[in-house]
């Protein structure tokens, strides 16, 4: 099978622990360019985030962001963008602020957080761990949903931080009976990605694949956590990080190195040695 198009996640694939990249990686990437495949990146974090990776990787096509609510080379043209209404984003961050958790409404210029009312390094890892507060403008306000009463956004994505487990269940046991049209899905412990119904990595690939004439199966996808099974599985040759989660190991086609051991470019390697440059 010749490989048209690499999507790569971006954290615990792309990036190792400490949210940097290696050489290898890079020149891994430039490597598989230079072949002619188209590369992408699908990921959970906001657009101008990723574009941020994707400029430092010298990607420059279209990224899958928001879990596959915003799809687009240029922010300001969108191939695709899935937004929550108004007035569902509000119910969303309603519910949400009766709980113990930390809050991001995420708008593609920007985001508006709750301030954590605990310790304040909560606060900052909140914020250093989707990796975005140098080139992401981010508002602490004291409510959320009072700053979106008073200036209604349709956010592609609302994320939310569980501190305890009860809140959690109870929370999310709220949200999927009273709001409906939504998506929730799990990222990482106590870390919930909210979109709208029918948003995903593996719908956001389904699109760009048709944007770009390449089907499914001349695709590789490489990821790390849950929110990439479905796209892991719907491609020719679905690979898993060996840090990834039992969930994407268990449906992927390939496993390769973890992220601390330079996986994406071992996988690259691997996978695309043997392949001629594609003529297009």
């Amino acid at each position: 099978m010749t490989y048209k198009l690499l999507a790569l996640n971006i954290d615990g694939t792309i990036l190792k622990s400490n949210s940097k990249m290696t050489k290898q990686t890079k020149d891994a990437i430039g490597y598989v360019k230079d072949k002619g495949v188209y590369v992408t990146l699908a990921t959970s974090r906001p657009y101008p985030s990723a574009k941020k990776i994707a400029k430092a990787l010298k990607v420059d096509g279209c990224l899958i962001t928001s879990d596959g609510a915003f799809i687009a080379e240029n922010a300001d043209e969108p191939i695709f963008v899935r937004r929550m209404k108004e007035e569902k984003a509000l119910q969303v961050v309603d519910i949400l602020e009766r709980y113990d958790c930390h809050i991001r409404v995420f708008h593609e210029d920007y985001s508006i957080g709750n301030k954590v009312r605990q310790r304040n390094h909560l606060i900052a890892k909140m914020t250093i761990g989707i990796g975005d507060p140098l080139f992401y403008p981010i508002r602490f306000v004291d409510s959320v949903c009072e700053q979106l009463m008073q200036e209604p956004i349709a956010p592609p994505k609302v994320q939310v931080q569980f501190f305890n487990q009860e809140d959690q269940k109870r929370a999310i046991r709220q949200l999927e009976e009273v709001v409906a049209g939504i998506r929730l899905q799990e990222s990482a412990p106590g870390r919930f990605e909210i979109v709208s119904a029918g948003v995903s990595k593996a719908r956001g690939l389904q699109t760009l694949g048709q944007y770009l004439g390449i089907s499914a199966n001349e695709m590789v996808a490489v990821g790390s956590q849950n929110t990439d099974v479905d796209m892991i599985n719907q491609v020719g040759l679905g690979v898993a990080m060996g840090n990834a989660t039992e969930s994407v190991k268990e449906v992927a086609d390939w496993l390769t190195r973890s992220n601390e051991q330079n996986g994406v470019s071992y996988m690259i390697r691997e996978v695309f040695r043997k392949q001629l440059r594609l003529q297009l």
